[in-house]
């Protein structure tokens, strides 16, 4: 495809870098910069919204895990305020010691209230003056000018020096610019910024420029806090502090700004204030540091230590402050089953979907007060985990998240969806390297537990690209887990990568119940979603329901227990390790959050959604229980011989569930010649019984048939099913999407693959299998095992009829019969293989 102007600059740009940061667009820059930062109104306003001015925008320090020299009183210098602003044509190149024409809030994104601005520029100019501090430059110090993030392409100038090029929408980027300072006076700082959002093939994780549905609006520039910093001329970049496997120690490692040969750290750990540990060597090493009765890190006791770190070379002295939780994060075998395991032991991992996004800011919390809200209150609802959805947020978010104790599966921010088809190789490769760099910069987080590289396909080429980008983040980072893809089952580019540490599945309202394999553990990777609109509290576009519509709040409450329950006795009971619920606020045109997206309002019962959720947990801590043993032997505890021949009702010779034949069925031969009679359907004909025949619900059952089809083309049949409030709790099926004869649940498939299309006209014996030890779905065909699948549960419990010839899906009958049935028999135990074989030497005698 031939591709625009705005795309060529950037890709060069990406490739080797311009003098420039603006690129010719596609079309003229449209409306100018507003000169008054005070005349926008966010749509909706958050109980923050009023304390954010140009004097106290976001003033707290933007970097907790390396403060120099400490916490407590860092040396910096807040750039965040109004800068002066406009947007650019994306070709003329920056007018230095002139003035812009308009003023923008930093660090609110163009697109916000907050900015004063609240539209967007493809291409955007900044710009300030400032006065250095002169204990800045004393001795031998280095000045650096930090940003925490600029969406998307950045240059920097300093008095008219170029210092700086990033691309990039998510990553912190800093630049030593002693050498573009004048001696005295103030220094001039200019930012460009391109910000092309899905215009192009890019990393932007939800954002839009035509917002709409589950996409929000896009949040260009910058958007993370700027900051100065003195450094020493040879510096601490980065420090991390990993826990090792003993639980005992850390190993720790840093990369230098500066001159680093013959550079020395030393790193001193305290428990409050005693020092636990200490540890000295080459900076450029990786050293171990035990401490002393170690305390780990959980979300109910969400301890951190303390890191007092000194570099030194020559004459040049770094010091910093750091910290770090000791913790574990992995899998182990436990009753059978691939667990998840926090510091060694089996933890349920309940999360909300957290998408990070605000009807003032867009991208940016109103205040550091708010950044903490979200998680202090997912935290209250008696959540344990947060999936930090598609989005990397400030460095000061994850430090709640560690002080707080909060688990954070993070993502990958996607590329645009529906072009997967159209991805080029440097589409792929910054894909792969700002996943890289991502990782980089957050592996220190302790509240991290795992990377989530793809999410339902979004932006992923082929399967085997989650498989890759998988290996790839765990090579980087094996201390972690790694979800290569995020909803396995749907919806782009749909396949099991077959690596990683889960098995994802997505499903509204759910919960998904994937069964681990021999390798993963499985979780819930999305589920949920009910939607409750509140007037008065709504972004200004109309409403969406793809999940579930509830009436009020009484109702959310009653479903989300309901749903959760389900989590819980099918879920967590049974070997799954993990649950995300969409989601702890509503998003502009999703109304589906325990809150407003304006925060003002909460919808639910927070003491008995709280209540809910540490059953949950405390669930996934519990041994496996056992299904009842059920009836012995092969007479099962319904059993309809179809052999009356005539009438309208078929009896059950072991019960007292008779069937009653619906919309005139026939009666025809049954497969063994002169052994009775078979039930012929056709169109809407089926039967059922009055009422429920066998329990499905944490239980084994099975059910066995037989079958001749009339017809076998791409449509659904069901042989027997028994129905579900919603859908039919199991189906023993022609699968019409396979053609294969099937035992299902609604999102799970038994496949008898090996057996081919079955034939019109032919009688075929078939045995579906429900094994909750197992956690599978069997069918056999002719006595044989001919497939299975892995399954922990499904939420489709059967709370109605048993019928002959029809399933329910969607509340509606569905899938009837062309074709027969007979010797239709229902257990409630799992048939071993040899009792099935059993079954069908009986039949064909």
């Amino acid at each position: 495809m031939k591709m625009s102007r705005r795309g060529r600059a950037l890709g060069a740009l990406l490739a080797a870098g311009t003098a420039l940061t603006m690129m010719a667009p596609a079309s003229p820059a449209t409306a100018a910069a507003s000169n008054t930062w005070s005349d926008k109104s966010a749509p909706l306003a958050t109980p923050w919204t009023a304390e954010v001015s140009p004097t106290n925008a976001l003033p707290d320090y933007p970097r907790p895990q390396l403060a120099r020299p400490s916490a407590a009183k860092p040396t910096w210098q807040s750039l965040n305020g109004l800068w002066e602003y406009e947007p650019s044509d994306g070709y003329t190149a920056p007018r230095f010691g002139k003035r812009l024409s308009g003023q923008i809030l930093v660090p609110f994104p163009a697109e916000s209230a907050l900015s004063g601005v609240m539209e967007h520029s493809d291409f955007m100019l900044y710009r300030r003056t400032v006065e250095v501090p002169k204990s800045y430059r004393t001795g031998q110090k280095h000045l650096r000018l930090n940003f925490g993030a600029v969406n998307y392409a950045a240059t920097v100038w300093v008095n008219g020096t170029r210092v700086a090029q990033h691309t990039g929408g998510y990553e912190a980027f800093g630049v030593d610019i002693t050498s573009a300072l004048r001696k005295t006076g103030l220094q001039e700082i200019v930012v460009g910024v391109a910000s092309p959002v899905d215009s192009e093939d890019i990393p932007v994780g939800k954002q839009r420029l035509d917002p709409s549905g589950i996409f929000y609006t896009a949040a260009s520039g910058i958007w993370q806090s700027v900051w100065l910093e003195p450094v020493a001329a040879t510096s601490l970049d980065s420090f991390t502090a990993t826990p090792n496997s003993d639980r005992k120690s850390f190993t720790v490692s840093s990369t230098i700004n500066g001159p680093s040969k013959n550079a020395k750290i030393t790193v001193k750990a305290y428990a409050g204030s005693k020092q636990v540990a200490s540890v000295s060597g080459a900076a450029s090493a990786k050293l171990k540091l035990a401490v002393t009765k170690p305390h780990l890190w959980t979300p109910d006791d969400p301890f951190l230590y303390t890191f007092k770190v000194t570099l030194k070379r020559g004459k040049s002295v770094d010091k910093v402050e750091s910290y770090a939780g000791l913790r574990t994060i992995g899998l182990k075998e436990v009753n059978g089953k691939q667990r998840i395991v926090l510091n060694g032991k089996p933890t349920f991992l309940l999360a909300t979907l957290d998408q990070g996004y605000w009807p003032d800011g867009i991208y940016t919390a109103p205040t550091d007060e708010a950044l903490k809200f979200d998680i202090a209150k997912t935290k209250d609802l008696g959540f344990n985990t947060i999936r930090k959805h598609i989005k990397v947020e400030p460095a000061r978010w994850y430090y709640w998240a560690d002080k707080l104790g909060m688990m954070v599966w993070q993502d990958q921010p996607a590329l645009p969806t529906g072009r997967n088809d159209r991805l080029t190789s440097s589409d792929k490769a910054n894909l792969r390297s700002e996943t890289s760099r991502m990782v980089d910069q957050l592996k220190g987080v302790t509240s991290i537990i795992g990377w989530v590289p793809f999410n339902e396909g979004w932006g992923q080429w082929s399967v085997q690209a989650a498989a890759d980008l998988g290996d790839q983040v765990k090579k980087q980072d094996p201390t972690r887990l790694v979800d290569s893809r995020s909803g396995l089952n749907c919806c782009d580019t749909p396949g099991d990568p077959g690596n990683g540490d889960v098995i994802d599945y997505h499903q509204y309202q759910g919960p998904a119940l994937p069964a681990p394999d021999a390798k993963r553990a499985s979780i819930d990777g999305e589920h949920g979603g009910l939607t409750l609109s509140v007037p008065g509290h709504l972004w200004p576009t109309a409403s969406i329901n793809p999940y579930g519509a509830v009436k009020d709040a009484a109702e959310l409450n009653d479903k989300y227990v309901a749903n959760n329950d389900d989590l819980r006795d099918l879920g967590a009971k049974n070997g799954l390790s993990g649950g995300v619920y969409t989601q702890i606020t509503d998003v502009e045109g999703e109304q589906n959050g325990f809150f407003t997206y304006d925060r003002q309002v909460e919808k639910v019962d927070e003491a008995r959604v709280r209540a809910s959720n540490l059953s949950v947990i405390a669930a996934g801590s519990e041994a496996q229980p056992a299904p009842p043993a059920g009836t012995p032997g092969l007479g099962g505890v319904a059993h309809w011989t179809l052999d009356e021949g005539q009438g309208t009702t078929a009896k059950d010779t072991v019960g007292s569930n008779d069937l009653t034949v619906r919309n005139g069925g026939t009666w025809v031969d049954g497969p063994t010649a002169g052994a009775g009679t078979a039930l012929h359907l056709t169109g809407d004909q089926f039967a059922d019984t009055e009422k429920t025949v066998v329990l499905t619900r944490g239980t084994n059952y099975s059910v066995s048939a037989w079958a001749r089809l009339d017809s076998a083309g791409g449509a659904f049949q069901t042989v027997v099913s028994e129905d579900g409030d919603t859908n039919s709790a199991f189906f023993l099926q022609y699968s019409g999407a396979d053609q294969r004869w099937a035992f299902s649940f609604t999102g799970a498939r038994a496949l008898a693959s090996e057996e081919g299309k079955p034939e019109t006209g032919r009688w075929y014996h078939l045995v579906g299998v429900r094994d909750t030890t197992t956690s599978t779905l069997k069918i056999y065909v002719d006595g044989k095992l001919a497939g299975t699948t892995s399954v922990l549960a499904t939420a489709d419990t059967a709370t109605g009829v048993l019928a002959v010839g029809r399933g329910k899906f969607g509340g509606n009958p569905v899938d009837y019969l062309d074709g027969s049935v007979d010797d239709v028999k229902v257990f409630d135990r799992a048939l071993s293989a040899d009792e099935v074989a059993q079954l069908d030497q009986a039949g064909a005698e």
